[in-house]
C-alpha cells in the first residue's frame, strides 16, 4: 500500500497548514495559535471528540473505527518552534522575529492533521485512534506535563507511536532502531569562584578564569576515561561567561553545557564524575565549584514489538526498499521518551533531504520538505488501519 490516494489529493491543503504554521510560530507552552487550529481542524473534520488545555495548550483528538473494538493506539506529534531568528528568506518565513520552525515541528503537525481528516473521513478500522498533539518538546518536557495530568488514563492506549524529519537522510527514507534511539539529555551549570584583583597582580587573587579553563579541558576525560568503552556518551562544555574588563581578574566564572548517554548507569557516572572533577581541579587552584546537574529528558527507547508494527507500517508505504534500521542512535534528545516509559511504542525517522547540503535541524535557514508530508501522513494512517484491522 503507497501513499494513500485519498492523502495525496489533499498535498496541497496539508502544505498550506504547514507554511501557516512556520509563519507563525510559537515557544513551549505558548502555543495558543497553533493548538486553537489544530482543534479547530480537527473539529471540521469530524472528529468524534476534541480535547483541548492539557498542559495548557496539548490538543488530543479522539477518532473510532466504523467497527467496534476495544483496542487503541496512539499517535503523537509535536507542535512548538525554537528561539531561533529564522534566515530563509522564504515568503512564508516566520513574522514573529527570534522565533522559529527550525525542527519540522510545523511538518509534524500538519502531517498528523493529515493523517486525522483520512482517518476521520474513512474509518477503517476498529477501535479508537488518539492523535495527540504535544507542546513544548523543545527541552521544557511538554509530554511529561501531559502526563503528569492523566494523558493516558483519560486516552489509555497500547502502543505509542512518533515520528522525527530527518534532513540527513535521503528523502523518503524510514530509520527505525530497536532499544534506545535518542540519548537522555542533562543540563550542565558550573558556578566557579575565585578572589577578584587586578590583571596586573594575580597572586593577589584567585583566578577562576584559570581554574575554568582547566575544568573545561578535565571534564572532557569523564568520558574518554571513565565511562565503559562500549557505551556512549557526550559533555560538552559550550557557554563560559566571566569578567568584565581587560584588567580585571573577576570573582566567578560561569560554565554551561549539555551532556548526553543511553543507559541509566552511564547517566548516574557522568553527573557524579562531573562534580568531582569540577570541585577538585577547581580546588587545585584555590577555587571552588558549585555543579548543578538537571535532567531534561531520559533516552528514547523503542519497544521491539512495536517497532516492528511501525516499520511494517514504513514498507507499506514506502516498499522495503526505502525502510533500513538506522546504523546508529543519536545524540540528539526527544522528549517522546517520557511517553514511551509509560507505553509501549516507537519513534521512527523520516528521511528530508531535498540535497546533500540541507541545513540541518536547530538552523536558521532550515525549512520542513513539505513532499514528506503525504508520506508521514499515510504512515500514520496505515499504523491505525493495520494494527486495528
Amino acid at each position: 500500500m503507497p501513499v494513500h490516494n485519498r492523502i495525496a489529493a489533499f498535498h496541497a491543503e496539508m502544505t498550506a497548514w504547514r507554511r501557516d504554521f512556520h509563519a507563525h510560530p510559537e515557544l513551549a507552552f505558548q502555543e495558543e495559535r497553533t493548538s486553537r487550529i489544530v482543534a479547530e481542524k480537527l473539529k471540521a473534520f469530524g472528529v468524534d471528540e476534541v480535547h483541548t488545555g492539557i498542559a495548557k495548550t496539548g490538543v488530543v483528538g479522539v477518532i473510532r473505527g466504523a467497527r467496534p473494538g476495544a483496542r487503541a493506539i496512539g499517535l503523537r506529534a509535536d507542535m512548538d518552534a525554537l528561539p531561533i531568528r529564522e534566515e530563509t528568506g522564504l515568503p512564508y518565513a516566520s513574522t514573529r522575529p527570534g522565533v522559529m520552525h527550525a525542527c519540522g515541528h510545523d511538518g509534524h503537525t500538519a502531517m498528523l492533521l493529515g493523517a486525522a481528516k483520512y482517518l476521520a473521513e474513512t474509518r477503517n478500522f476498529a477501535g479508537t485512534v488518539y492523535v495527540i498533539f504535544q507542546p513544548a518538546e523543545e527541552m521544557l518536557g511538554g509530554a511529561k506535563v501531559m502526563i503528569d495530568e492523566g494523558l493516558f488514563e483519560r486516552f489509555p492506549v497500547e502502543h505509542v507511536f512518533g515520528l522525527h524529519n530527518w534532513p540527513r537522510a535521503p528523502f523518503g527514507l524510514f530509520l527505525w532502531r530497536n532499544g534506545p534511539v535518542m540519548a537522555a539529555v542533562a543540563g550542565i551549570d558550573i558556578v566557579i569562584r575565585g578572589k577578584g584583583a587586578h590583571g596586573a597582580m594575580p597572586n593577589l587573587g584567585i583566578d577562576p578564569v584559570l581554574a575554568a579553563a582547566h575544568v573545561i579541558t578535565a571534564v572532557q576525560g569523564i568520558v574518554s576515561r571513565n565511562l565503559e568503552p562500549t557505551d556512549a556518551g557526550v559533555v560538552s562544555i559550550t557557554w563560559l561567561e566571566g569578567g568584565d574588563a581587560h584588567n580585571v581578574i573577576p570573582e566567578t566564572v560561569r560554565l554551561r553545557g549539555t551532556a548526553r548517554w543511553f543507559t541509566p548507569e552511564a547517566g548516574e557516572l557522568i553527573e557524579r564524575r562531573l562534580a568531582e572533577t569540577a570541585r577538585h581541579v577547581a580546588a587545585a587552584f584555590g577555587a571552588t565549584a558549585e555543579v548543578t546537574f538537571e535532567r531534561a529528558y531520559p533516552a528514547t527507547v523503542n519497544d521491539p514489538h512495536a517497532t516492528v508494527l511501525a516499520r511494517e507500517a514504513a514498507a507499506a508505504v514506502q516498499g522495503e526498499a526505502r525502510v533500513m534500521e538506522a546504523p546508529r542512535p543519536s545524540m540528539g534528545g526527544e522528549d517522546f521518551a517520557f511517553m514511551l516509559e509509560k507505553v509501549p511504542g516507537s519513534y521512527l525517522l523520516l528521511g528530508t533531504a531535498r540535497t546533500e547540503d540541507d541545513p540541518v535541524v536547530h538552523h536558521p535557514k532550515y525549512d520542513f520538505n513539505d513532499e514528506a508530508l503525504p508520506i508521514g501522513a499515510s504512515w500514520y494512517a496505515t499504523l491505525a488501519e493495520r494494527i486495528l484491522a
